[in-house]
């Protein structure tokens, strides 16, 4: 296990604390008057989803996790569950909660492979691709006169999730969508 020094625990990096793996989602290292640098830092545990802030001093380090990766299809969602099975095992499924799959999960297409991020044999969490490619199920004819530059309009996406785009985007086009912030990148295909 690789050891990181306080300044190296630092952003999308998981590490070990109290035995759980968390991810790094904020650090700040800064030095107060005449005193050692610390970095100040938020991390989310990735078995229960909760967030803590831990200040790391200078003469301090921390574990970095061994996360294996494993492709995982997604099946289907239920309220509150993302189901999956392993790759080209259909019989071993599992589900992970809501909480766990995150704001991300409304851009999973049912069928689609994914990769999981594994902690001690266990799956805690999900390596979204930044991008993605979805088909506009419903969108909204663009009105007359209102097609001016920066102009956007709400449409539903083949999963279900809704996104703003632009005008000129209709039913049946296909969009690529960043992952990271839910927002429209591109046209890829015209219907």
């Amino acid at each position: 296990m690789p050891v990181l020094s306080y300044n190296q625990i630092t952003l999308k990096k998981v590490i070990i604390q109290d035995g759980e793996p968390y991810l790094v989602i904020a650090s700040h290292v800064f030095r107060k008057q005449q005193r050692k640098p610390v970095n100040i830092t938020k991390l989310k545990n990735l078995k229960s989803g909760r967030v803590v802030e831990i200040t790391f001093h200078q003469n301090e380090t921390a574990n970095e996790a061994d996360l294996e990766t494993r492709t995982v299809t997604f099946i289907f969602k239920k309220p509150g569950e993302y189901w999956f099975h392993n790759e080209n095992k259909p019989a071993e499924r599992f589900f992970l909660t809501e909480e766990l799959v995150g704001d991300q999960g409304k851009f999973l297409k049912e069928r689609s492979d994914i990769d999981a991020l594994l902690f001690d044999d266990e799956v805690i969490g999900l390596k979204f691709p930044i991008k993605v490619e979805l088909k506009v199920k419903e969108a909204m004819p663009a009105v007359k006169g209102n097609t001016s530059s920066g102009a956007q309009k709400e449409v539903t996406l083949e999963t279900g999730a809704t996104i703003m785009v632009p005008m000129f985007i209709n039913e049946g086009d296909v969009v690529s969508i960043n992952t990271e912030t839910g927002e429209y990148s591109a046209r890829v295909d015209k219907a």
